[in-house]
């Protein structure tokens, strides 16, 4: 009694409850769908006056580059959400179409059932509501990626106007007294700042409590730059010297401390000089600059020497001393240029200085340049030696990259000279920069070729181990494109934007095919493929041999396995990746024509091919004969069929040959096969006794059945000889030519043997008019 009225009072008190939690959970869900379109409509708000303030910004000339970037990249966050948005609610809208698909569509006569014609509007209102968000996100899309077009266009436009302003001639010497002039007031102003500084905080003791972290800064610098360098130098040459695996990887590693330390020393010597605060604005822009010059010049000394080598060896591209010598010279002069026009930058960067005087000056590090750039390109394009071991080529990249050092060291300052400055600026110094990173390239793919080469001798030596360096040459070579582009005056918002139409893919008809869906197409494909080749093997090696079907009925099966297999892989691999098969009708209706005209004879090969496979007049292993050709039957495919001549030679027939032609299979059902002999005896000889013979040698052979005994036939009477034929069955066909060879040397010892001659031709020449023959020789 007392577990009933528990029970009793508990479910009462659960219906009491639940009307209550019922309507708290609508008003709940009513706040929260409230909330969330109270959140869309501040961002859809939010959305629109960004927008609009950028559609102000792109008509305006006066807005800086600074304030394009950052509402840019503003743009391309709500672009890439707009992207995600436009697939709102896409399991629904599927889930509707089909709903729609299933009803059909309506009646032309209108006679349809009310209930069925009211479901059908009211998904279509539906399907609408549900794709309402989408179109906006997509239409949101559409202008975000306008704009943002709209804002690369108007960067580059002003890129290229910067290029194409012409200035001032730095040839003009009127600029030089101005260039003089700028030059004597910036030092002397840097002078007079450091010096008033340095007694500032030397009176006010903010100099002396300083110092102490300035010297360590020196003595971190002082070992980088002085005793780093050495040990790390002696390191690099101990193995140079060595015979080692892997040497240019060894070599690297080193190298790579040989780079950093230095560079560790420089920036440790910028901060010791920034810490002391006494060098003014212009001084500290020369000293923040000094690591960024300075590692200019470490990493053109760095990668100098890794190209062109110190000592007795050549290196990969097989130099002479004296180029290498030379390379390794100009080179670093190249660096030191560069670091020149860097310090002139940050030197100049906040100096009032006439656009001619700064012409002037910028003029004869261009021309350092360009003559350092075209002494370079001569060294590289030289001819190398041939190496005692292996083998170096000519190269054309080498020619290529010689004349576009002389191409560009000419072109550079003649533009620089004619005013256009910003543009011999803008070839020189990433032409330089993109030899560096050329260099560093080369390097690359030189130690992942020597790393993943197979050593001479190795199993492995071919196959994908021996595409390994080709594929790492590759990537080496498609991940330096982007630091090209950066270099030669690309974006990182260029490259990005880039990878983000590379993302978006291209459109098919009514399809979108991004790289994930080739991914997707690549991954299905290829696990296809290898469960058709699994399926293969099992039926070849594990079920087919316990069948009765004989090797060419194998044969066919597991072809026919393998066909099937790969067509579905493909299907299923298109239809995962997302593509409409039904796009494919136009191509196919276009293509229809090229098959029936130019690709008539492949489809006719390919169909006769299936229809062997199927009826196998022809299977794997026939001896037969087709147009000429006798041989065995070593393989069929869908083209054509490969057969073994009895020279070991591939006859390559196509299949529609073999169904349309003429064909003699001897070997089709069952090997038996009949083998005849022919026999000439001379007139005179005893026909009996060579009856008797020739039906010994050919009951005696092991290969000739009894069932049908074998016949000696009396064929002619021949011109010099009595003709006898042996026909006798064989066991085995294949082995006709070895029987009849062993009965020939059968007949012959025993013709010998019983005195039966064996004739040959003889002719008896007449002479009509012999006295003739007389009277000429007298």
């Amino acid at each position: 009694m007392i577990i009933r009225r528990i029970a009793a009072g508990l479910l009462a008190l659960l219906l009491c409850v639940l009307p209550i939690w019922a309507i708290a959970q609508e008003v709940s869900d009513d706040a929260a769908s409230n909330a969330a379109a109270t959140s869309d409509e501040d961002t859809d708000a939010d959305w629109e006056r960004l927008a609009t303030r950028a559609e102000l910004m792109v008509i305006r000339d006066d807005v800086s580059e600074f304030a394009l970037t950052r509402i840019r990249a503003e743009l391309v966050e709500w672009r890439d959400e707009f992207l995600l948005r436009s697939d709102t609610n896409a399991g629904r809208i599927a889930t509707v179409d089909a709903q729609l698909e299933a009803l059909g569509a309506a009646p032309e006569d209108g006679e349809e059932a009310d209930a069925i014609t009211a479901r059908r509007t009211a998904l279509t209102t539906q399907r609408q509501a549900l794709a309402a968000p989408g179109l906006l996100a997509q239409e949101a899309y559409a202008r975000a990626d306008g704009l943002i077009s709209e804002f690369d266009a108007l960067v580059l436009q002003r890129q290229a106007a910067a290029l194409t302003e012409r200035g001032p001639s730095p040839l003009n010497l009127t600029h030089l007294g101005d260039a003089g002039t700028a030059v004597w007031s910036t030092f002397s102003e840097i002078g007079s700042e450091t010096a008033g500084l340095l007694d500032q905080h030397i009176g006010s003791g903010q100099f002396m409590s300083v110092l102490p972290r300035t010297i360590l800064f020196f003595l971190i610098a002082t070992l980088c730059l002085g005793l780093g360098r050495r040990w790390i130098t002696s390191w690099r040459m101990q193995i140079l010297e060595r015979e080692l695996r892997f040497a240019p990887f060894w070599q690297l590693l080193v190298s790579l401390a040989q780079l950093l330390i230095p560079t560790i020393g420089l920036v440790a010597l910028s901060e010791g000089l920034t810490t002391l605060d006494v060098f003014g604005l212009r001084g500290t822009n020369v000293i923040e600059t000094v690591p960024e010059a300075g590692f200019v010049v470490i990493f053109a000394w760095w990668l100098s020497r890794l190209i062109f080598p110190v000592g007795s060896r050549a290196g990969y591209l097989g130099y002479s001393a004296d180029i290498r010598t030379s390379g390794r010279r100009y080179a670093l002069a190249l660096g030191w240029a560069l670091a020149a026009h860097l310090l002139f930058t940050a030197l100049f960067q906040t100096a009032d200085i006439t656009t001619g005087a700064r012409a002037a000056l910028e003029w004869p590090i261009m021309v350092i340049m360009g003559v350092l750039l075209w002494r370079f390109g001569r060294v590289v394009g030289t001819k190398p030696e041939p190496l005692e071991t292996g083998t170096v080529s000519e190269g054309r990249m080498r020619r290529m990259v010689g004349r576009f050092c002389t191409a560009v060291s000419i072109v550079g300052p003649v533009v620089a000279a004619l005013g256009y400055g910003a543009a011999g600026l803008a070839l020189l110094i990433p032409a330089i920069y993109s030899l560096g990173l050329a260099g560093v390239v080369w390097l690359a793919q030189r130690i992942a070729t020597d790393i993943s080469t197979p050593a001479i001798g190795d199993d492995d030596a071919k196959g994908l181990r021996a595409l390994l360096p080709v594929l790492l040459s590759l990537i080496i070579y498609v991940a330096s494109l982007p630091v090209f582009a950066l270099i030669w005056g690309a974006r990182v918002d260029d490259l990005l934007e880039l990878w983000s139409r590379f993302r978006e893919g291209f459109s098919w008809g009514e399809t979108q095919i991004s790289p994930t869906d080739f991914l997707t197409f690549a991954l299905v494909f290829a696990f296809g493929y290898l469960l058709t080749r699994f399926i293969q093997a099992t039926l070849r090696k594990s079920i087919l041999p316990r069948t009765r079907l004989d090797l060419g009925g194998q044969n066919a099966v597991v072809a026919g396995c393998g066909y099937i297999g790969i067509i579905l892989a493909a299907i299923v691999a298109i239809t995962s990746a997302g593509i409409d098969l039904s796009n494919l009708a136009i191509v196919a209706g276009a293509l229809s024509v090229g098959i029936g005209f130019g690709l008539q004879n492949i489809v006719s090969n390919f169909v006769s091919g299936i229809i062997l496979l199927i009826e196998r007049p022809v299977s794997e292993g026939d001896w037969i004969e087709v147009g000429g050709q006798m041989g065995y039957v070593r393989s069929i495919s869908v083209r054509s069929t490969r057969i073994e001549t009895f020279d070991r030679t591939d006859v390559i027939v196509p299949n529609a040959d073999l169904v349309s032609g003429q064909v003699t299979n001897w070997t089709r059902g069952n090997l038996v096969g009949r083998v005849i002999v022919p026999v000439g005896v001379a007139y005179g000889s005893d026909v009996d006794e060579v009856k008797k013979i020739l039906t010994r040698i050919a009951e005696a052979h092991p290969l000739v059945v009894m069932t049908p005994p074998p016949a000696v036939l009396f064929m002619a009477f021949g011109a010099d000889s009595l003709d006898f034929e042996i026909r006798a069955i064989l066991r085995d066909v294949n082995y006709v030519l070895t029987t009849k060879s062993e009965l020939n040397y059968e007949i012959c010892k025993a013709f010998d043997e019983a005195g039966i001659e064996i004739p040959f031709a003889q002719r008896d020449i007449w002479l009509r008019n012999p006295e003739a023959l007389q009277r000429s020789d007298t």
